[in-house]
């Protein structure tokens, strides 16, 4: 069984490393310091089961046990944390086991034999389960074969083409394969709703204006782009950006 360990504090990596390679069968492929970094690592390398630190630093345990859920072949996912006060959320994201620090080489034994028996779908079908408590920090996106993460303070606006969201961020552009209206609905605090195929980040906003021909436009900051506002929707934004 191929793991990554996933921990934002080198002695817990460590002596992780040293329970796993005493147990027949495991060998540790690679150590990543946070979240972003253990999706990155999951997306390049073939990883049968990730031993996952809630508590670290930018993308937790928790939201990166998200995106290693839209892999192609996720791995297993056990968390090791000190705090059992995620006991909860963690299952909710359906975890497959929930070690507390120090992790005691038998409990971890048994974890990966729960890992090892698990078929793939099974994984996948776990994972799409998740029902997050918080939004995600980050957006998750293929780009040439790899993942990439952005992260949400970077998102200027979202726009559903076809099948597709085209992240718009301060780096460029992304596709995502997520409904709009989920993205709505999970970043509510973040975006508002300026059109049927369009939501937009409130604090990229720097104007609401009306053209000559009556229609009306949100101007962003940065690169004072423009874009449309229907009328369905203008009544929402014009109290949203009241509130602010």
């Amino acid at each position: 069984m191929r793991l990554l360990i996933a921990d934002d504090e080198a002695p817990a990596r460590s002596r992780l490393r040293t329970l796993v390679e005493s147990i027949p069968g495991c060998m540790v492929v690679a150590e990543a310091a946070n979240g972003r970094e253990a999706v990155e690592i999951a997306a390049r390398e073939p990883v049968d089961c990730v031993l996952l630190d809630i508590a670290m630093p930018g993308v937790d345990g928790l939201e990166a046990a998200r995106h290693l859920g839209v892999l192609d072949a996720p791995p297993a996912v056990v968390f090791c944390t000190a705090h059992d006060e995620h006991a909860l959320e963690a299952f909710e994201a359906r975890a497959i086991d929930y070690l507390l620090k120090p992790v005691r080489r038998e409990r971890l034994d048994r974890a990966l034999e729960r890992a090892r028996r698990l078929q793939p779908d099974t994984v996948r079908n776990l994972a799409e389960a998740v029902q997050p408590r918080q939004p995600r920090t980050h957006l998750c996106a293929r780009v040439r074969g790899n993942l990439k993460l952005v992260p949400m303070t970077d998102v200027t606006h979202l726009q559903a083409e076809d099948k597709y969201v085209v992240v718009h961020h301060t780096g460029g552009e992304l596709l995502i394969e997520e409904p709009l209206k989920d993205l709505e609905i999970e970043f509510a605090e973040r975006f508002v709703r300026i059109h049927r195929n369009c939501l937009v980040a409130l604090d990229r906003i720097t104007a609401l204006d009306r053209a000559p021909d009556g229609r009306m436009f949100v101007t962003l900051r940065a690169n004072a782009q423009r874009l449309d506002v229907s009328r369905r929707n203008l009544p929402a934004l014009r109290k949203r950006l009241k509130s602010l």
